[in-house]
């Protein structure tokens, strides 16, 4: 059983920057992709950001220059660099993982999201 957990959800001011990370464990293969997704409150999930194993990554152009992905392999731990935070980027922040090599997804694993408030 895969697990995946995000962490390091807050409140901040607008302006500030935050700092994602999420954890996948439990997989009996290699976890080759990870990405985050995130959801605001009556807003469909979007795609945030994504990395593969071998460091091919993909930012959404909403955060393009503002928010960085980057992962340590050997910890199968993804990390989500959020800077010049702006109310729009209130949303629970959801990490995913999967075994193949894809960073459009689809992804198999899910964690159960964290909290993102920024205040203006």
């Amino acid at each position: 059983q895969v697990h995946v957990v995000e962490s390091g959800g807050g409140l901040v001011l607008a302006g500030g920057s935050l700092r994602l990370s999420c954890v996948a464990s439990g997989s009996r293969f290699a976890i080759n992709a990870m990405g985050w997704y995130r959801q605001a409150p009556g807003k469909q999930r979007e795609f945030v950001a994504a990395i593969t194993s071998g460091g091919r990554f993909n930012i959404a152009d909403a955060v393009k220059g503002r928010f960085d992905i980057s992962r340590d392999n050997a910890k199968n731990t993804a990390y989500l660099e959020m800077n010049a935070l702006k109310p729009d980027d209130t949303a629970t922040y959801y990490c995913a993982a999967e075994t193949d090599y894809t960073l459009d997804g689809p992804y198999a694993y899910w964690g159960q999201g964290t909290q993102v408030t920024v205040a203006s």
